[in-house]
């Protein structure tokens, strides 16, 4: 007995003592949680029933320069239905006319979406799709129809939200507005205003602390944010809307007609420096043209015969020759280091002048003037080219800009021909955009000035950032250079390559090009037509470049037939169509619509109100300033008139808030 007492007082003792090791091992656990890991646990905890939610901030919009809307955001609305949500009486009772007002709205037969509802109920699916990419209005119409008008727990009705951005002009200049986007990878990409600006126009987002609540629920913690949403700022564009519509569709049609593979066209202010049209149209497989790669500014290749003004500009600055030096054509062909010149017309121009054989174009009396003049020094020619920075880089308000190349004596890539082929524009590369900026110094006198694409950043009417004239060179060559050079672009459309562009009622001024582009190869070769210049030729307020890549040569590959039409047509319909180039005359004269709207508006601008206020009808520019009034905050979709508004009349006036004005 004492045996078996002692056996289990044993086990008694064993017992305690794993008792006392494990109580010890929990105490020492405790006190690690507590001490050591205890911050990582209330960390956790706090993280699964306290977060913080983002609250996206309202991006900017991008303006032209006479105020239309290129780019805004917009809420994008898609609808699912949870088919367990309602009850078996409501999901019955409502069916039917829920599928009516779902035809009515989405155009399939109601028996259609009735048989879809019942499937999604006998299979339980709890996310049926019911639309997608509704506007903020057909989202309130749907969000009233019967059953869904319940709301989510007891209609069924799931809605999901997101932005996206919206150009309400279309596609036209869609490529130098631009987008920004992430990419499979992750990694932010974008192109045009959009990505160049995509600090200002973003803004700052939101922080609300949430705690976690049954049914996985979230409910803010206090009423104010963390953090609040900074909108981003509006962005105002160089572009008008007018000229940029003028641009284009001159563009398209000669790309169409001479089923070219692309091209592009810009038109710029010229004391300014600000791009007010640039397309870029481009063809796809199918024959269709569209907007996809800027060729404007990144497209860096030999620009042929426009670059001959180079010539004269040092001829002439360095006294080397004058318009009247005579030149042999030498029968339209020349040969340097057993490579040949060619004229476009076969046997020549006989014995003509320097500014002759630039209104004609002729190689050969080019070549000839630059090499006599540079061959023991050709450091000389090129040393006015890098005067006038067309070795850099523009250093555009846009990304991608392509590199210019200009062969420099004693590099690798000079060769004995390297002179003489650069005096006619090869062996050197060019964006059109770098060549515009050249001709468009000649028109303003001497000065060269950077091309902008934006003038403005502003946070509704407070202007955050201006962005002024940009000075590249003062004076690129002296004012007796600038006015002979003037007077031969001006020639070469009186008398010269671009005489069929010619008109006697409106003057324009410029050069015609037409490069051989993959001469290495004759199956890739191809030619690139272009036209640049300025217009009217005696005052030059815009200068503009057309440059069209491949068009069929059965149907004409010379830059004055294939490119210079386009130049022709934007010239005189930027003059005879354009609101901001016409004059006002009789501004004293009363206009009975004009006096009734304004009114309208002045009452509705003086009224006290407090509610939502009817501005359908009215001119989008004046329900903007109504809105901004009451210190509402305005997105404007489309021109004209005021076709519907987001938020209803006489729904109570809160401040801050952003109403959406459609227009039309």
């Amino acid at each position: 007995m004492e045996a078996n007492d002692k056996h289990i007082l044993y086990r008694m003792y064993l017992t305690a003592f794993v008792v006392l090791v494990l109580a010890i091992a929990i105490a020492v656990k405790l006190a690690n949680i507590q001490i050591v890991e205890g911050d990582h646990y209330r960390k956790l905890a706090l993280e699964r029933t306290v977060k913080n939610f983002v609250i996206p901030a309202n991006k900017g919009n991008i303006y032209s320069a006479d105020g239309s809307l290129l780019a805004t955001s917009i809420p994008n609305y898609k609808i699912r239905f949870d088919a367990l949500a309602p009850t078996k009486d409501d999901f019955n009772e409502n069916l039917q006319p829920l599928c009516d007002s779902l035809s009515t709205m989405l155009g399939k037969p109601s028996q259609f979406y009735k048989s879809e509802l019942l499937k999604a109920r006998s299979s339980k699916n709890r996310y049926y799709l019911i639309a997608r990419s509704l506007s903020y209005t057909e989202y309130i119409r749907i969000k009233s129809f019967p059953l869904f008008n319940k709301g989510p727990y007891k209609g069924g009705i799931i809605t999901e939200q997101r932005t996206i951005r919206e150009h309400p002009i279309g596609l036209i200049a869609e490529r130098t507005i631009g987008y920004e986007r992430i990419t499979p990878n992750g990694n932010p990409d974008g192109k045009g205003i959009e990505w160049a600006f995509k600090d200002y126009l973003n803004g700052n987002d939101g922080k609300r602390l949430m705690q976690k609540m049954s049914k996985g629920q979230w409910k803010p913690i206090r009423d104010e944010n963390e953090i609040e949403p900074q909108d981003g700022y509006d962005v105002i564009s160089t572009i008008d809307v007018y000229m940029q519509d003028i641009a284009h569709h001159a563009l398209l049609k000669q790309l169409q007609y001479y089923e070219a593979d692309h091209g592009c066209v810009v038109v710029m202010e010229t004391k300014t420096g600000h791009v007010k049209a640039i397309s870029n149209l481009g063809r796809d497989k199918n024959g269709n043209y569209s907007e996809t790669i800027n060729y404007a500014i990144q497209e860096s290749h030999e620009p042929g015969s426009t670059f001959k003004i180079l010539d004269l500009l040092a001829l002439f600055e360095d006294k080397k020759a004058d318009t009247n030096t005579v030149y042999d054509s030498n029968g339209g062909e020349i040969t340097y280091y057993n490579r040949r010149v060619r004229d476009s017309k076969k046997g020549g121009y006989g014995k003509i002048t320097l500014a002759r054989g630039f209104e004609l174009s002729s190689n050969t009396v080019l070549v000839q003037a630059v090499y006599e003049n540079y061959k023991t020094n050709p450091q000389k020619f090129v040393d006015h080219i890098k005067r006038m920075k067309l070795h850099e880089p523009l250093g555009l308000q846009l990304k991608g800009e392509g590199k210019p190349i200009i062969p420099q004596p004693g590099e690798k890539n000079w060769y004995g021909t390297t002179l003489p082929w650069m005096a006619y524009g090869y062996n050197v590369s060019m964006t059109p955009l770098q060549t515009l900026t050249l001709y468009n110094a000649v028109a303003n006198d001497g000065e060269m000035v950077k091309p902008l694409f934006v003038k403005e950043v502003k946070e509704w009417n407070k202007t955050i950032k201006t962005f002024e004239k940009e000075v590249i060179v003062s004076q690129i060559a002296s004012k007796e250079t600038i006015d002979k050079v003037k007077v031969v672009l001006e020639n070469v459309v009186k008398r010269g390559t671009g005489s069929k562009l010619y008109s006697k009622d409106f003057s324009m001024a410029g050069k015609t090009g037409t490069a051989q582009i993959n001469y290495a190869t004759k199956a890739n070769l191809y030619y690139a037509s272009s036209f640049v210049g300025y217009f009217p030729a005696d005052q030059p307020k815009y200068s503009c470049i057309v440059v069209i890549h491949k068009p069929s040569i059965t149907k004409g590959y010379y830059g004055a037939d294939v490119s210079g039409p386009v130049f022709k047509r934007i010239a005189q319909k930027v003059f005879t169509d354009v609101p901001s180039t016409n004059e006002v005359r009789e501004s004293d004269k009363s206009n009975e619509i004009q006096d009734a709207n304004f009114e309208k508006y002045y009452t509705l601008i003086n009224k006290d109100s407090k509610t939502i206020p009817n501005v359908v009808g009215m001119a989008g520019m004046d329900a903007v300033a109504l809105f901004e009034n009451l210190k509402m905050k305005v997105k404007i979709i489309g021109q004209g008139k005021v076709k519907k508004q987001s938020i209803h009349p006489g729904e109570p006036l809160q401040q801050n808030k952003t109403i959406i004005l459609e227009l039309s």
